[in-house]
């Protein structure tokens, strides 16, 4: 299930109009969708929280899953929005206690994501936010991860998917919500 916006078409022209376009960023041929300027507004970035969390608010969701690192930014006002706790997911060698990897393909490569063992202990209902859904790699090692120490992903929640990458196909089965498409 893919539910996208839940903001009005004003608002959605306005979070919109506040992302910034870099191109050629981090290499040449991509454009970097650059969410800091909406992060510094406030309004924006309160109605662009808030719009990622209202489609799983009254949904049972324990915890929410941040992905480092702009997934971090975002994962914190969404929890508190929704009233529950937060759990990071981190690059490699950045947690301080026992921690549970997944190694993911990247189309050059690989990568990896880590989280504590007891993220999960008590068998959470987990929301997995990042702020771009582009291939749907990371987030679909994500909700592995999470799996992995117990959890169970109740959807996951983007700022912007790049539907031309078609990301929503790795997380088949999964409610995903993106608030702006591309």
């Amino acid at each position: 299930m893919t539910s996208s916006l839940n903001v009005s078409a004003t608002g959605v022209d306005e979070l919109r109009r506040a992302i910034r376009d870099v191109p050629d960023f981090p290499k040449p041929g991509i454009v970097f969708k650059d969410i800091t300027p909406l992060l510094a507004d406030g309004r924006l970035f309160r109605q662009a929280c808030e719009s990622m969390a209202a489609p799983f608010a009254n949904q049972g969701i324990d915890v929410v899953a941040a992905i480092e690192s702009r997934g971090f930014l975002l994962g914190g006002p969404i929890a508190a929005a929704l009233g529950v706790g937060l759990v990071p997911i981190r690059k490699v060698g950045k947690l301080p206690f026992e921690s549970r990897r997944v190694t993911y393909a990247l189309e050059y490569g690989t990568d990896a994501l880590e989280v504590h063992v007891d993220a999960c202990i008590t068998r959470a209902t987990v929301l997995v936010v990042d702020d771009v859904l582009a291939t749907g790699g990371t987030a679909a090692a994500a909700c592995e991860l999470i799996e992995s120490v117990g959890g169970t992903v109740k959807g996951c929640s983007f700022l912007i998917g790049l539907t031309f990458l078609n990301g929503a196909d790795r997380l088949t089965g999964r409610a995903t919500h993106t608030v702006l498409t591309y």
